[in-house]
Formats: C-alpha cells, structure tokens, sequence
C-alpha cells in the first residue's frame, strides 16, 4: 500500500474515533449511558489500531 492509502486509512479511523466519542457524550447518553459507554469503549480501541495500519512497512 502506498504511502497517502495509509494515511487515508489513518484519518479515516481517526476521524471515525472522534464521531464515535461526540456522539456518544452529546447525543446518545441522553438516551442510553451503556450504549455511550459502549460507543466510547469501541472509540478507545480505534486510535492503536491506526497507528498500526498507519506505520505498516513498505510490501
């Protein structure tokens, strides 16, 4: 993969980290804390992950 595929991927994920946790500390914990829990726990899990897809080495 090229070098701005994986930053694409990396602000993708980034991008939708930062979604998840707005929505889930504006919006959803008005109707549901679990599932704001839920959206912030899957939130914290995201940013290694694009670190890791971000520094793959070169195929």
């Amino acid at each position: 993969m090229k070098r701005p595929d994986r930053r694409k991927a990396y602000f993708w994920l980034m991008g939708t980290c930062l979604t998840l946790i707005g929505l889930a500390w504006f919006v959803v914990r008005l109707f549901s804390i679990p599932v704001a829990i839920g959206m912030s726990a899957v939130a914290a899990v995201i940013p290694p992950i694009a670190v890791i897809v971000a520094n793959r080495p070169e195929d």
